[in-house]
């Protein structure tokens, strides 16, 4: 009932998109999505795979979950990239601010004027 709860207040703050299309399209061939659906299908046999079978409704979680991982993951990154970019711009910029900047030892030479 909590999972269930939590889901429906997650459902709330969901944009449109996510809404409408929340999942990425699978990267299985129809070949592969007919196999995969005849496999679900299937009365399981094995211990284990009754098991499984009980959380199969949590599917769409996990696909959430992972998408919200790898869109965590993504971000990361640029924010890395875009702090290593920071990085440069300031050293540029510092030596820039050094190049046009007027020391003593300009001040001391006889004026080229």
């Amino acid at each position: 009932q909590r999972i269930l709860l939590l889901a429906e207040m997650c459902r709330r703050m969901e944009t449109e998109e996510e809404k409408v299309l929340p999942f990425y399209p699978s990267s299985l061939e129809e070949e592969e999505e007919e196999d995969a659906q005849q496999v679900l299908q299937e009365t399981p046999v094995e211990p284990l795979a009754w098991a499984v079978q009980d959380y199969v409704g949590l599917e769409r979680f996990w696909q959430r979950f992972n998408k919200a991982k790898l869109e965590e993951q993504a971000l990361e990154r640029q924010r890395a990239a875009l702090s290593r970019r920071n990085r440069r711009l300031r050293d540029l910029l510092r030596q820039y601010l050094a190049g046009i900047s007027i020391t003593q030892e300009v001040l001391s030479e006889p004026s080229p004027l």
